[in-house]
């Protein structure tokens, strides 16, 4: 359609038209002269809108998706990350707690002990220098560690420190092959040298074939010259085997170790040795065994007119040790009938006095009507 000012006419013609019946239909209401002409339109072209609706929709869904996917994204990388968080913190909190457990009874050691020592943690665990059990702890020169100081624990022995660098150190453990301490049993202070078996338990060789070992026992560290490196009185751990003696001059003792080698977080190193050898007040308490619950039955005191059949049995008769007892217990009753039986009879035999006393009287009535001569001679007259 060519743009002419017949076209621009008849558009402002229909524009103004447009207006003219939408300004009618406002004023009329619902009572709108134009309500027919729009209810036939909807009919018409209602099932045409709906059809380029449902064709157009998924096309608009899809741009929409495509627009809001970025949002999406930022949003679910937003919770994610918070989920991590949340995560994270609960288990530091967890650590931190038993962080917290290992270095409260770290300390409760040292105290008994009289240890002055150095907290450290565990930051690796691997072979270093040759060597197959060790680890790395987080202090170091710059820290006053020394070569061949005492490492422990809440538990016992560690290890001991034998590299030493500006902030870290490697410390040997104490089930290590090549690992030997100085041992003492408690009580009997019988001296011997543990040696580390990897995951078995330690072996001790006791300088005294003869001694009397039981599994149960402890043993402490015996302490080293000038306290290198080992201090006194650190726990080692608890005998489990002895082995038979065989006539020789040492004695093997299997013991396990305190510590768990393969949990360790939180260790001290010893800077200060105590000023008198602790002995074995370092060693946790043994555990006291439960009391014994005994219960006393007390027997009843026999009824009256119940006769005591001995004293009480320990136990209830069955069988056919319960038959006399039962037969001695059905004849009772006629036993303890005895006596009321002849308690009945009695008063029968304390009234015969009083029947005679009432006759006595009778027999003086006589003897007063009977007239007495005076010379003592009974008068015969009548």
């Amino acid at each position: 359609m060519r743009d002419t000012r017949e076209s621009r006419l008849l558009l402002v013609l229909l524009v103004a038209i447009a207006f003219a019946l939408i300004t009618v239909d406002i004023r009329g209401g619902q009572e709108s002269p134009v309500d027919g002409a729009r209810q036939a339109a909807a009919a018409v072209f209602g099932p045409v809108e709906n059809g380029v609706a449902a064709a157009v929709d998924p096309i608009g869904n899809a741009i929409g998706a495509v627009r809001d996917s970025g949002e999406r994204h930022t949003r679910i990388a937003a919770l994610e990350k918070e989920n991590a968080e949340l995560k994270a913190k609960l288990g530091s909190d967890d650590r931190n707690r038993n962080r917290l457990r290992e270095l409260d009874s770290l300390l409760k050691t040292a105290g008994a002990g009289q240890y002055g020592v150095k907290g450290a943690q565990v930051i690796a665990i691997g072979a270093a220098q040759g060597f197959s059990w060790t680890v790395t702890i987080d202090v170091g020169a710059r820290d006053g560690i020394q070569r061949d100081m005492t490492v422990l624990n809440g538990s016992g022995l560690v290890g001991r420190v034998t590299t030493v660098g500006p902030s870290t150190s490697t410390v040997l453990l104490a089930n290590d092959p090549d690992f030997t301490v100085g041992t003492r049993m408690e009580k009997t202070d019988e001296l011997g040298f543990a040696t580390g078996q990897g995951d078995r338990p330690l072996l001790v060789q006791l300088l005294n074939g003869k001694a009397k070992v039981k599994a149960g026992d402890r043993l402490v560290t015996f302490g080293s010259r000038a306290d290198k490196p080992f201090v006194p009185g650190v726990p080692v751990g608890e005998v489990v085997r002895v082995d038979p003696a065989g006539g020789g001059l040492t004695r093997n003792v299997y013991v396990r170790p305190y510590v768990g080698f393969t949990k360790l977080d939180i260790v001290g190193v010893v800077v200060q040795a105590p000023r008198s050898d602790p002995r074995d007040t370092v060693l946790p308490q043994k555990p006291r065994p439960a009391p014994t619950v005994t219960v006393t039955v007390t027997a009843k005191p026999p009824a009256d007119g119940e006769q005591a059949q001995g004293e009480k049995a320990d136990r209830p008769l069955t069988g056919e040790a319960a038959k006399p007892a039962r037969d001695q217990a059905r004849q009772q009753p006629q036993n303890e009938n005895q006596p009321q039986d002849q308690a009945r009879q009695q008063p029968q035999n304390e009234n015969q006095p009083q029947d005679q006393a009432q006759q006595q009287p009778q027999n003086e009535n006589q003897a007063q009507d009977q007239p007495q001569d005076p010379n003592g001679q009974e008068d015969a007259t009548p």
